[in-house]
Protein backbone atom coordinates (compact mmCIF):
# COMPACT_ATOMS: atom_id res chain seq x y z
CA UNK A 1 0.00 0.00 0.00
CA UNK A 2 1.60 3.59 -0.99
CA UNK A 3 2.02 6.07 2.03
CA UNK A 4 0.66 8.70 -0.86
CA UNK A 5 -2.46 7.15 -0.58
CA UNK A 6 -2.64 8.74 3.45
CA UNK A 7 -0.73 11.85 2.72
CA UNK A 8 -0.60 13.71 5.73
CA UNK A 9 -2.85 11.33 7.69
CA UNK A 10 -2.11 9.96 11.24
CA UNK A 11 -2.94 5.74 10.91
CA UNK A 12 -4.05 3.39 13.30
CA UNK A 13 -3.44 -0.11 12.58
CA UNK A 14 -6.27 -3.05 13.84
CA UNK A 15 -4.06 -5.90 13.37
CA UNK A 16 -2.12 -8.62 14.98
CA UNK A 17 0.88 -11.30 14.44
CA UNK A 18 -1.47 -12.07 10.51
CA UNK A 19 -1.18 -8.68 9.24
CA UNK A 20 1.83 -9.53 7.21
CA UNK A 21 2.78 -8.11 3.56
CA UNK A 22 4.76 -10.80 2.55
CA UNK A 23 7.36 -11.55 5.28
CA UNK A 24 7.01 -8.51 6.98
CA UNK A 25 4.43 -7.05 8.93
CA UNK A 26 2.26 -4.23 7.91
CA UNK A 27 3.06 -1.72 10.60
CA UNK A 28 6.61 -1.93 9.43
CA UNK A 29 5.60 -2.00 5.36
CA UNK A 30 3.82 1.38 6.04
CA UNK A 31 6.44 2.97 8.35
CA UNK A 32 9.03 2.22 5.76
CA UNK A 33 7.05 3.53 3.09
CA UNK A 34 6.66 7.02 5.17
CA UNK A 35 3.27 6.70 6.26
CA UNK A 36 2.85 8.02 9.56
CA UNK A 37 1.15 5.36 11.92
CA UNK A 38 0.43 6.44 15.04
CA UNK A 39 -0.96 3.35 17.01
CA UNK A 40 -2.47 -0.23 17.00
CA UNK A 41 -5.12 -2.06 18.08
CA UNK A 42 -5.12 -5.40 18.89
CA UNK A 43 -7.69 -8.00 19.32
CA UNK A 44 -8.41 -11.38 21.26
CA UNK A 45 -5.19 -13.09 21.67
CA UNK A 46 -3.35 -9.60 21.52
CA UNK A 47 -0.77 -8.11 19.02
CA UNK A 48 1.35 -10.96 18.82
CA UNK A 49 -1.15 -13.53 18.69
CA UNK A 50 0.21 -15.50 21.93
CA UNK A 51 -2.93 -14.73 24.71
CA UNK A 52 -4.90 -17.72 25.32
CA UNK A 53 -8.94 -17.36 24.27
CA UNK A 54 -11.02 -15.27 26.47
CA UNK A 55 -7.54 -14.03 28.11
CA UNK A 56 -7.88 -10.58 29.22
CA UNK A 57 -5.47 -8.42 26.81
CA UNK A 58 -3.55 -4.97 28.63
CA UNK A 59 -2.31 -2.14 26.30
CA UNK A 60 1.33 -2.38 25.83
CA UNK A 61 4.08 -0.75 23.49
CA UNK A 62 5.39 -2.22 20.77
CA UNK A 63 8.91 -2.93 21.33
CA UNK A 64 10.58 -2.68 17.91
CA UNK A 65 8.15 0.68 16.84
CA UNK A 66 7.54 2.33 20.34
CA UNK A 67 3.89 2.48 18.86
CA UNK A 68 1.03 2.57 21.48
CA UNK A 69 -0.83 -0.86 21.18
CA UNK A 70 -4.27 -0.48 22.51
CA UNK A 71 -6.52 -3.68 23.61
CA UNK A 72 -9.72 -4.40 21.65
CA UNK A 73 -10.00 -7.01 24.75
CA UNK A 74 -9.35 -5.46 27.76
CA UNK A 75 -11.20 -2.60 29.28
CA UNK A 76 -13.01 -2.06 26.36
CA UNK A 77 -13.93 -3.78 22.93
CA UNK A 78 -14.86 -0.62 20.90
CA UNK A 79 -12.10 2.24 20.46
CA UNK A 80 -13.42 5.08 22.81
CA UNK A 81 -13.64 8.13 21.10
CA UNK A 82 -10.66 9.65 22.96
CA UNK A 83 -8.35 6.26 21.57
CA UNK A 84 -9.68 7.98 17.91
CA UNK A 85 -8.77 11.41 19.30
CA UNK A 86 -5.48 12.02 16.90
CA UNK A 87 -6.62 9.48 13.87
CA UNK A 88 -7.41 10.36 10.57
CA UNK A 89 -7.96 6.95 8.99
CA UNK A 90 -7.95 3.24 10.16
CA UNK A 91 -6.61 0.39 8.36
CA UNK A 92 -8.20 -2.96 9.67
CA UNK A 93 -6.17 -6.17 9.24
CA UNK A 94 -6.94 -9.33 10.85
CA UNK A 95 -7.01 -12.83 9.23
CA UNK A 96 -10.64 -14.29 10.31
CA UNK A 97 -11.60 -18.19 9.77
CA UNK A 98 -15.15 -18.21 8.69
CA UNK A 99 -16.79 -18.70 11.98
CA UNK A 100 -19.35 -16.76 13.26
CA UNK A 101 -18.04 -16.84 17.09
CA UNK A 102 -14.31 -16.12 16.01
CA UNK A 103 -14.20 -12.92 17.72
CA UNK A 104 -11.85 -10.57 14.67
CA UNK A 105 -15.25 -9.96 13.30
CA UNK A 106 -17.18 -8.64 16.54
CA UNK A 107 -13.87 -6.38 16.77
CA UNK A 108 -14.64 -5.22 13.07
CA UNK A 109 -18.32 -4.50 13.86
CA UNK A 110 -16.80 -2.40 16.51
CA UNK A 111 -14.41 -0.80 14.95
CA UNK A 112 -16.64 0.10 11.66
CA UNK A 113 -19.54 1.62 14.86
CA UNK A 114 -16.87 3.99 16.41
CA UNK A 115 -15.09 5.06 13.19
CA UNK A 116 -18.65 5.56 11.76
CA UNK A 117 -19.28 7.80 15.14
CA UNK A 118 -16.16 9.86 14.72
CA UNK A 119 -16.83 10.33 10.91
CA UNK A 120 -13.13 8.36 10.44
CA UNK A 121 -12.38 6.34 7.37
CA UNK A 122 -11.94 2.50 7.34
CA UNK A 123 -10.08 0.55 5.24
CA UNK A 124 -10.34 -2.89 5.39
CA UNK A 125 -7.55 -4.94 3.57
CA UNK A 126 -9.61 -8.15 2.48
CA UNK A 127 -7.62 -11.69 3.06
CA UNK A 128 -8.89 -15.13 1.52
CA UNK A 129 -11.10 -17.23 4.11
CA UNK A 130 -10.01 -21.00 5.02
CA UNK A 131 -13.72 -21.76 5.38
CA UNK A 132 -15.31 -19.71 2.28
CA UNK A 133 -16.10 -22.48 0.33
CA UNK A 134 -19.58 -23.54 1.96
CA UNK A 135 -22.25 -21.75 4.09
CA UNK A 136 -24.01 -23.71 7.02
CA UNK A 137 -25.22 -24.32 10.33
CA UNK A 138 -27.83 -22.40 12.64
CA UNK A 139 -27.88 -18.54 12.13
CA UNK A 140 -27.75 -16.91 15.62
CA UNK A 141 -30.90 -15.50 16.99
CA UNK A 142 -30.15 -12.11 17.86
CA UNK A 143 -32.92 -11.64 20.49
CA UNK A 144 -31.52 -13.92 23.00
CA UNK A 145 -28.21 -14.90 22.31
CA UNK A 146 -26.51 -12.46 20.86
CA UNK A 147 -22.86 -11.80 22.73
CA UNK A 148 -19.04 -11.08 21.40
CA UNK A 149 -19.06 -14.51 20.02
CA UNK A 150 -22.20 -13.98 18.44
CA UNK A 151 -23.17 -10.72 17.21
CA UNK A 152 -25.18 -10.71 13.57
CA UNK A 153 -27.98 -12.92 12.46
CA UNK A 154 -25.64 -15.02 10.67
CA UNK A 155 -24.64 -18.97 10.20
CA UNK A 156 -21.95 -20.63 11.57
CA UNK A 157 -20.07 -20.51 8.97
CA UNK A 158 -21.15 -17.73 6.70
CA UNK A 159 -18.76 -18.18 3.75
CA UNK A 160 -18.05 -14.54 3.02
CA UNK A 161 -14.23 -12.92 3.51
CA UNK A 162 -13.60 -10.13 6.20
CA UNK A 163 -14.08 -7.83 3.44
CA UNK A 164 -17.75 -9.00 2.00
CA UNK A 165 -18.46 -9.51 5.58
CA UNK A 166 -17.62 -5.41 6.61
CA UNK A 167 -19.85 -4.85 3.31
CA UNK A 168 -22.48 -6.74 4.93
CA UNK A 169 -22.61 -5.05 8.10
CA UNK A 170 -22.92 -1.57 6.43
CA UNK A 171 -25.51 -2.57 4.06
CA UNK A 172 -27.80 -4.50 6.57
CA UNK A 173 -27.21 -1.40 9.18
CA UNK A 174 -25.63 -3.68 11.92
CA UNK A 175 -24.49 -0.32 12.95
CA UNK A 176 -26.79 2.80 13.26
CA UNK A 177 -24.20 4.97 11.29
CA UNK A 178 -23.08 4.18 7.92
CA UNK A 179 -19.41 3.24 8.47
CA UNK A 180 -17.10 5.03 5.04
CA UNK A 181 -15.71 1.80 4.16
CA UNK A 182 -13.45 0.85 1.67
CA UNK A 183 -12.47 -2.89 1.08
CA UNK A 184 -8.93 -3.43 -1.19
CA UNK A 185 -9.71 -6.94 -2.67
CA UNK A 186 -7.93 -9.49 -3.60
CA UNK A 187 -6.52 -10.70 -6.91
CA UNK A 188 -7.67 -13.80 -8.47
CA UNK A 189 -9.11 -15.32 -5.14
CA UNK A 190 -12.30 -17.62 -5.66
CA UNK A 191 -14.05 -19.07 -3.14
CA UNK A 192 -13.62 -22.87 -3.40
CA UNK A 193 -9.69 -22.15 -3.44
CA UNK A 194 -8.02 -24.02 -1.15
CA UNK A 195 -5.75 -21.79 0.85
CA UNK A 196 -3.23 -22.65 3.95
CA UNK A 197 -2.69 -19.56 6.45
CA UNK A 198 0.89 -18.56 6.47
CA UNK A 199 0.63 -17.82 10.03
CA UNK A 200 -1.53 -19.15 12.60
CA UNK A 201 -4.53 -17.35 13.33
CA UNK A 202 -4.62 -17.45 16.75
CA UNK A 203 -2.59 -19.88 19.36
CA UNK A 204 -5.04 -22.93 19.36
CA UNK A 205 -5.69 -22.87 15.26
CA UNK A 206 -2.24 -24.51 14.45
CA UNK A 207 -2.54 -26.65 11.06
CA UNK A 208 -5.31 -26.48 8.10
CA UNK A 209 -7.02 -29.26 9.32
CA UNK A 210 -7.73 -27.76 12.85
CA UNK A 211 -8.98 -24.73 11.16
CA UNK A 212 -11.34 -27.03 9.18
CA UNK A 213 -12.46 -28.40 12.21
CA UNK A 214 -13.10 -25.62 13.73
CA UNK A 215 -16.69 -24.88 12.77
CA UNK A 216 -17.69 -28.17 14.26
CA UNK A 217 -15.61 -28.65 17.09
CA UNK A 218 -15.90 -24.98 18.71
CA UNK A 219 -19.23 -25.80 20.00
CA UNK A 220 -17.50 -28.22 22.31
CA UNK A 221 -16.21 -25.32 24.66
CA UNK A 222 -19.73 -25.15 25.81
CA UNK A 223 -19.26 -28.45 26.93
CA UNK A 224 -17.45 -30.57 29.65
CA UNK A 225 -15.46 -32.21 26.56
CA UNK A 226 -11.74 -30.87 26.27
CA UNK A 227 -10.70 -29.74 22.13
CA UNK A 228 -6.91 -30.24 23.11
CA UNK A 229 -5.97 -27.13 24.43
CA UNK A 230 -2.59 -27.62 25.94
CA UNK A 231 -1.39 -30.24 23.79
CA UNK A 232 0.22 -30.26 20.70
CA UNK A 233 -3.06 -30.76 18.39
CA UNK A 234 -5.85 -28.72 19.57
CA UNK A 235 -8.75 -28.63 17.96
CA UNK A 236 -7.71 -32.22 16.16
CA UNK A 237 -9.32 -34.18 19.08
CA UNK A 238 -11.78 -34.39 22.09
CA UNK A 239 -11.31 -35.78 25.29
CA UNK A 240 -13.61 -36.70 28.66
CA UNK A 241 -11.88 -38.17 31.06
CA UNK A 242 -9.91 -40.77 29.60
CA UNK A 243 -12.08 -41.27 26.54
CA UNK A 244 -10.79 -39.57 23.43
CA UNK A 245 -11.81 -38.63 20.14
CA UNK A 246 -9.25 -38.76 17.89
CA UNK A 247 -9.67 -36.61 14.66
CA UNK A 248 -6.54 -36.03 13.46
CA UNK A 249 -6.80 -38.50 10.60
CA UNK A 250 -10.73 -37.37 9.46
CA UNK A 251 -11.13 -35.85 6.44
CA UNK A 252 -11.70 -32.26 6.90
CA UNK A 253 -15.17 -31.14 6.56
CA UNK A 254 -16.81 -29.88 3.99
CA UNK A 255 -19.89 -28.86 6.01
CA UNK A 256 -20.82 -27.90 9.74
CA UNK A 257 -21.44 -31.39 11.33
CA UNK A 258 -22.95 -32.16 14.67
CA UNK A 259 -21.91 -35.50 14.48
CA UNK A 260 -18.92 -35.21 17.08
CA UNK A 261 -20.88 -33.25 19.39
CA UNK A 262 -23.52 -36.45 19.04
CA UNK A 263 -21.40 -39.01 19.52
CA UNK A 264 -19.50 -37.21 22.65
CA UNK A 265 -23.10 -36.42 23.88
CA UNK A 266 -23.66 -40.61 23.99
CA UNK A 267 -20.28 -41.52 25.85
CA UNK A 268 -20.64 -38.70 28.66
CA UNK A 269 -22.88 -39.89 31.52
CA UNK A 270 -25.99 -38.25 31.43
CA UNK A 271 -26.51 -34.84 32.29
CA UNK A 272 -22.78 -34.28 32.39
CA UNK A 273 -22.49 -33.11 28.54
CA UNK A 274 -22.67 -29.24 28.69
CA UNK A 275 -21.96 -26.75 31.04
CA UNK A 276 -24.42 -25.56 33.63
CA UNK A 277 -23.53 -21.93 31.95
CA UNK A 278 -25.39 -20.98 28.67
CA UNK A 279 -22.12 -20.42 26.15
CA UNK A 280 -22.86 -23.51 24.74
CA UNK A 281 -26.46 -21.46 23.83
CA UNK A 282 -23.87 -18.56 22.47
CA UNK A 283 -21.82 -20.50 20.46
CA UNK A 284 -24.81 -22.49 18.79
CA UNK A 285 -26.81 -18.94 18.38
CA UNK A 286 -29.60 -20.70 19.54
CA UNK A 287 -31.52 -22.05 22.78
CA UNK A 288 -32.63 -24.92 20.89
CA UNK A 289 -29.93 -27.24 19.78
CA UNK A 290 -28.94 -28.00 23.22
CA UNK A 291 -32.85 -29.44 24.08
CA UNK A 292 -32.69 -30.96 20.21
CA UNK A 293 -29.44 -33.11 21.52
CA UNK A 294 -30.61 -34.22 24.94
CA UNK A 295 -33.89 -35.41 23.28
CA UNK A 296 -31.61 -37.63 20.71
CA UNK A 297 -33.27 -35.78 17.15
CA UNK A 298 -31.48 -36.81 14.39
CA UNK A 299 -28.70 -34.37 12.56
CA UNK A 300 -31.19 -34.41 9.63
CA UNK A 301 -33.97 -33.38 11.55
CA UNK A 302 -31.82 -30.98 13.53
CA UNK A 303 -30.86 -29.35 10.25
CA UNK A 304 -34.60 -28.81 8.87
CA UNK A 305 -35.23 -26.67 12.16
CA UNK A 306 -32.44 -24.25 10.69
CA UNK A 307 -32.66 -23.89 6.82
CA UNK A 308 -36.14 -21.86 6.80
CA UNK A 309 -33.13 -19.13 8.69
CA UNK A 310 -30.41 -20.27 6.54
CA UNK A 311 -32.27 -19.73 3.21
CA UNK A 312 -32.82 -16.44 4.15
CA UNK A 313 -29.47 -15.13 5.21
CA UNK A 314 -28.04 -16.73 1.35
CA UNK A 315 -30.52 -14.63 -0.05
CA UNK A 316 -28.78 -11.47 2.61
CA UNK A 317 -25.16 -13.01 1.54
CA UNK A 318 -24.99 -12.54 -2.36
CA UNK A 319 -26.07 -8.47 -1.83
CA UNK A 320 -22.29 -8.56 -0.55
CA UNK A 321 -20.09 -10.52 -2.39
CA UNK A 322 -17.07 -9.25 -4.15
CA UNK A 323 -15.57 -12.87 -5.49
CA UNK A 324 -17.05 -15.49 -7.52
CA UNK A 325 -17.79 -19.03 -5.81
Amino acid sequence: MEATAFPGSRIAVVGNQTSIVGNTHLVDTLLSAGANVVKIFCPEHGFRGTAAAGAHVNNSTDPKTGLPIISLYGKNKKPTPEQLMDVDVVIFDLQDVGCRFYTYISTLHYVMEACAEKGIPLIVLDRPNPNGHYVDGPVLDTATCRSFVGMHPVPVVYGMTIGEYALMINGERWIKDTCDLTVVKMDNYHRDSIYELPVAPSPNLRTAHAIALYPSLCLFEGTNCGVGRGTDHPFEWLTYGTDTLDLRQETAPTAFSLKYLMEMHRRVPKGKFFLKSNFFEKLAGNKELRKQIELGMSEEAIRATWQPALDQFMEIRKKYLIYED
